[in-house]
């Protein structure tokens, strides 16, 4: 057989495959595309998404719907979208925690079901800040330090759960500092930030938002952000690193889509992303939330995923934390 016919077969077959990835470029989103928040609606997620899926319905001319899936550690909303089509049209928009932490802290965490999806961006970042009771004597981190040191197992830190940032935050705390504090977990955020404006317990880490009310009532004292941050309303805050070398960590979302999502598909939403992302109006918006945009693409997102997995796994497994 000559080679020539040969050769024109795979310049066909070759033109065929750049053909069909244009074709799915060209033609994403073909319908109405879903993006699956686990969390209730009101929340800075759903905030956030609703935001987000305004200016992509703008820009690509087709709906782009928010549907809440709150409860059960996200896992509802994990388990739909990984057995959804693998066809860019259902999007799931998870935290740090139901990312990374849940199946740190949980058999039943769904790692079986992320490894069923894959990254297209990062959404946002935040830092989240230390906050102390009014009651309590400290003003700056080493104040505090200071205070843990003089009162072994008499600070309490407050946080919204078992496992979460808050509570984690906690005994990073614990292990840098080198004291004895005590973990109160409430169920919910609210309950934790009303004892401790009333000084039933001392500290606690959270974002900025759901403290501000407390903090400008004067029932709370703002002491320092846990990490770097462009945002107006952190930026100039002290950093607990500076106290506490190696205390760092900020909270984020990403988005992500099955894993059989074809390649072309993935760059489409991932480039579609990341314009929204830097649009001047939805930054300023989102940054009233507390949080910062942070248009990267899907590498990106494992980079951060890694980084935390090391971080909190250890943590985790020092402080024998288990939500099983």
């Amino acid at each position: 057989m000559s080679p020539c016919p040969y050769r024109r077969a795979l310049v066909v077959a070759a033109l065929c495959a750049t053909a069909g990835t244009l074709h799915a470029q060209a033609h994403w989103p073909a319908k109405p595309v879903k993006i699956v928040v686990p969390y209730a609606a009101g929340g800075p997620a759903d905030i956030t998404a609703r935001e987000i899926a305004q200016k992509l319905a703008t820009a690509t001319g087709q709906a782009f719907v928010v549907e809440n899936q709150g409860g059960a550690m996200g896992i509802p909303s994990l388990m739909a979208v990984s057995r959804s089509e693998p066809d860019g049209h259902t999007l799931w928009m998870p935290a740090l925690g139901n990312a990374v932490l849940q199946p740190l802290l949980s058999k039943q965490g769904g790692a079986d079901h992320l490894a069923r999806l894959q990254p297209v961006g990062m959404v946002t970042t935040s830092a989240h800040v230390l906050v102390v009771s009014a009651r309590l004597p400290v003003r700056n981190v080493q104040e505090l330090v200071d205070y843990a040191r003089a009162n072994p197992g008499q600070l309490s830190f407050a946080s919204a759960g078992v496992g979460g940032t808050a509570h984690l935050g906690a005994e990073l705390f614990k292990s840098l500092s080198k004291t004895e504090v005590i973990h109160v977990p409430y169920k919910g955020t609210a309950p934790a930030i009303s004892d401790l404006a009333s000084g039933r317990v001392g500290a606690m880490f959270s974002s900025l938002p759901s403290l501000q009310a407390a903090i400008d009532k004067g029932l709370v004292r703002l002491v320092a952000a846990t990490s770097v941050s462009t945002s107006p309303a952190t930026r100039s805050l002290p950093l607990m690193s500076a106290t506490l070398p190696g205390f760092d960590y900020s909270s984020w979302y990403a988005m992500y889509v099955p894993l059989k999502t074809p390649p072309a598909v993935v760059e489409r939403i991932s480039a579609l992303l990341q314009q929204t992302l830097k649009d001047p109006e939805l930054a300023r918006r989102i940054e009233a939330h507390g949080m910062e945009p942070l248009p990267t693409g899907p590498q990106e997102v494992g980079a951060w995923v890694r980084r935390d997995q090391q971080k909190w796994g250890e943590v985790i497994r020092s402080a024998n934390i288990s939500l099983d």
